[in-house]
């Protein structure tokens, strides 16, 4: 067995990963990032590609967003990365919704967030994609992007390798740690740290330290439109009333409890299946739309076709594009939290860490988490 040495291993390279070896390798370290498949094939690459600063709550998430979308930008200008600053629209149609809208646009200079209330007549300067009949008014804000997720990866991954000396194992499952050492089938490597960003994954390394842990998996479902004709653009990613109900930025809003026991009495089936509405697009033309959040210990592999027939029901009520033609169903899986934090972060031996538990928000938040955790390296 070859033996080889590194400052820094780090296991998954899924979006976690990813941005552990950037801000290790920016440091200086010498990383070899580990992946057990050819390359990356779950929730990092099963998501809308969205940055969405406007969902985390003020404060610390917030901050880490906005600096988690500061790194995707200078990825982009090193890597080529098409990455959209598309902002976001929330669509109010009801007056309980619109009442949310309102509650948060008041307080949001105090709390640090960068949007404003617009009126129904004034949405044409965002988008032209929505239906205006009962329109009441949206929230606009211009710190949400985009990338293609499915590009994302293997970009940042090759400009790990080609551009800031990481070692990048793809193919490669680590069979054990034994500190100081790593083992694969063909290779063993020395090295000082050691962190763990397996995602749903995390049966395989330290599995009785994640089964103390407060975790479980979270299942969603999405769908993909073929492009759209004509150049056809969406402009802001769009959201609507039941996603109010889903992010923590909105919880804080005292007129969110009436809000929510509507949903809970008029849309019992989408309260159930954890449905609201994200619709982003991307430099294909494809729109990208759902989802929905199954929770449990595993999941069968076959889709709920009632679950999307929801997503696109509720769709239609607020977007209008040229087609809606479906030419891929999907689902993700990722890790969630169930004691409310927002990031499992634990050692289970010295100079290992697991990093995990960042649920649906990886694309936001795992450059600003990243960029924490190697502050004193």
């Amino acid at each position: 067995m070859q033996q080889q040495q590194a400052d820094v291993a780090v296991i998954g390279a899924g979006i976690v990963g990813l941005a552990m070896a950037y801000h290790l390798a920016a440091k200086g370290k010498k990383v070899v990032l580990f992946e057990r498949n050819s390359k990356a094939i779950s929730a990092s690459i099963r998501n809308f590609g969205l940055i969405w600063p406007i969902g985390q709550t003020a404060g610390k998430m917030y901050d880490r967003a906005m600096r988690s979308r500061r790194t995707w930008k200078e990825l982009s200008a090193a890597t080529g990365l098409q990455c959209n600053e598309t902002g976001s629209l929330h669509l109010a149609y009801e007056t309980d919704e619109l009442a949310v809208l309102e509650e948060f646009a008041l307080a949001a200079p105090g709390n640090g967030y960068k949007c404003e209330l617009i009126t129904p007549a004034q949405i044409g300067k965002y988008t032209q994609a929505i239906n205006t009949n009962g329109l009441k008014g949206a929230l606009w804000s211009d710190t949400e992007m985009t990338v293609n997720p499915r590009q994302a990866s293997a970009a940042i991954a090759k400009h790990l390798e080609e551009k800031m000396n990481v070692t990048v194992r793809f193919g490669t499952a680590v069979n054990g740690i034994n500190m100081p050492f790593i083992e694969t089938k063909e290779e063993k490597w020395k090295v000082e740290e050691v962190f763990v960003c397996s995602g749903a994954d995390f049966e395989t390394l330290y599995p009785a330290a994640f089964a103390a842990a407060p975790l479980k998996k979270c299942k969603l479902q999405m769908m993909r439109t073929i492009p759209q004709p004509g150049n056809w653009q969406l402009g802001p990613a769009l959201c609507a009333g039941l996603t109010l109900a889903h992010y923590g930025s909105f919880e804080s809003c005292k007129t969110l409890v009436p809000l929510k026991e509507r949903f809970a009495q008029d849309m019992p089936d989408y309260v159930k299946w954890g449905i609201h509405l994200l619709i982003s697009q991307n430099g294909a033309g494809e729109l990208t739309i759902g989802d929905s959040h199954e929770y449990g210990p595993d999941f069968e592999p076959f889709d709920k076709t009632f679950i999307n027939d929801l997503i696109l029901k509720y769709m239609h009520t607020f977007l209008q594009a040229p087609t809606y033609t479906i030419q891929e169903q999907w689902h993700g899986i990722y890790p969630k939290l169930t004691n409310g934090q927002t990031d499992l972060v634990f050692s289970p031996e010295k100079n290992v860490t697991v990093v995990n538990g960042m649920g649906g928000a990886g694309m936001t938040l795992s450059f600003g988490l990243a960029e924490e955790i190697t502050k004193n390296f």
